[in-house]
């Protein structure tokens, strides 16, 4: 069923509406940060305000404007026209008429007796002069004209037919008869926008650096990161928002550290009662009953290690500059002495800020999740962008698509124990996403290459 058909089926109150879709539109076009869009809330709709005042009244100034210029120069045409008709037609007095004309009036006279007019030029598009010049020539002059406002350029070419058969042609200058304010208009909309952006933009960045260095801050916490000589500044919900941030990290960190001392006493505690167990047992006669008791023993041990390394997550270690090469050939030789087929493939600069101990943890948990099934082990780690990207793919019987998530929750066991840790307490891959997500990253499932499960770690590292 196409998607026209879904939506012309849904109920009324579920479809789409008019002002989602423009918002989806606006979603889709509009800059992605902050700053940008800030910037065109500010000024486009101040320069399209602008614009259109100004075109208003530069407009209507320059129809105005133009209608008056056109109006006295055509009652000047009439005046000579008029003239000539009424006067002396004696060679003196034309060559009067045309001095006077030239001279005193400036309209650019040419007397041609015995002439015709010319047969009608182009018509330009749309022309103001030519439609007011020809308007009020006609309605002043009222005798046969011939206009040309585009032959020459800056001039405006008027021939008019008098009674006896000559014809008067009139050179005049454009600006007597039509006043362009094009040229002010764009220097004032250029000028002005140009003004605009330069105070917005002076203005914007100034308050969109405080939202920037809280988003910063936030992103280095989360990664795990000192936030250091970090203040509230700018507006006031800015600066309410950077103080419920510092409180909030405060309070996350009196939690780890409440945590952190509490987890030390009670491993304290709990290994000292499991070390006189062992002590016990020792002192047993050997016997089925004593071996039974020593295998508990140790279970429980194996078991309250791995509850406490899940509370404990990244146990308060802050990151370091460290060469994640050294940490990765660590694990692969820990687990090559073991036995283990795993092969190691490191490309690019690998020098990145992580807790070394945890993240130590986070690659060793997921290596032996993967050997526990596996036969055949591949690790590798490069730098893509701005991430760290490790990989380990193995061999081994993978883990169903529908279940990958689930098994990244505590105590969450897949049949045949594919997510169970050591200790069997079903923490394994729970403790290394926690790790991973400390990190401000996170652990995704897929195929591997080698026809087993694909867990690929990724850590924003900038």
């Amino acid at each position: 069923m196409s998607a026209l058909t879904d939506q012309t089926e849904l109920p009324p109150a579920e479809r789409p509406t008019l002002g989602w879709r423009f918002n989806r539109w606006l979603e889709r076009h509009l800059p992605s940060d902050l700053y940008r869009r800030a910037l065109i809330i500010v000024v486009a709709p101040m320069v399209l305000l602008q614009s259109i005042m100004a075109f208003i009244f530069m407009e209507r100034h320059w129809d105005k404007v133009t209608k008056s210029l056109s109006k006295s120069v055509s009652r000047e045409f009439s005046f000579i026209i008029k003239l000539y008709e009424s006067g002396d037609r004696s060679p003196e007095a034309i060559a009067e008429l045309q001095k006077l004309a030239n001279d005193s009036m400036g309209i650019g006279l040419q007397i041609q007796p015995n002439t015709e007019l010319p047969p009608p030029p182009r018509k330009p598009f749309f022309s103001l002069l030519d439609h007011e010049l020809s308007k009020y020539v006609d309605r002043f002059v009222a005798r046969p004209f011939w206009i040309d406002t585009l032959g020459q350029s800056g001039y405006v070419d008027i021939r008019i037919l008098t009674s006896d058969g000559t014809v008067f042609r009139f050179l005049t200058n454009q600006k007597r008869a039509y006043a362009s304010k094009s040229h002010i208009f764009l220097l004032w909309m250029v000028g002005s926008s140009l003004v605009l952006l330069f105070v917005a933009i002076v203005f914007l960045r100034k308050q969109i650096r405080p939202i920037l260095q809280l988003a910063d801050a936030a992103q280095s916490f989360g990664m795990g990161r000192e936030v250091e000589d970090f203040e509230p500044r700018g507006a006031a919900e800015v600066r309410d928002a950077a103080h419920a941030f510092l409180n909030m990290k405060r309070r996350i960190e009196r939690h780890v550290e409440q945590r952190t001392a509490m987890l030390a006493g009670v491993s304290h505690d709990l290994r000292t009662v499991l070390t006189r167990f062992k002590l016990e047992l020792a002192m047993l006669e050997p016997g089925p009953h004593q071996t039974a008791l020593r295998d508990d023993v140790e279970e429980m041990e194996r078991m309250l290690e791995g509850y406490i390394a899940f509370v404990r997550g990244d146990g308060g270690e802050t990151s370091e500059l460290v060469d994640v090469r050294d940490i990765l050939a660590g694990v692969v030789g820990t687990m090559k002495r073991s036995g283990l087929r795993i092969k190691l493939a490191c490309d690019g600069e690998l020098e990145v800020p992580v807790k070394p101990d945890a993240f130590r943890r986070c690659i060793s948990n997921l290596v032996s999740n993967a050997a526990r099934f596996a036969k055949k082990i591949e690790l590798s780690a490069q730098r893509n962008g701005r991430y760290l990207i490790i990989k380990v793919d193995d061999n081994g019987v993978g883990i169903p698509v529908e279940k990958r998530d689930d098994v990244f929750r505590p105590f969450y066991r897949l049949d045949g124990g594919r997510n169970q840790d050591e200790g069997n307490s079903g923490l394994g891959l729970a403790i290394a996403r926690d790790i991973a997500q400390s990190h401000g990253g996170d652990i995704i499932l897929g195929d591997s290459t080698l026809g087993g499960l694909s867990a690929q770690v990724r850590i924003p590292v900038q």
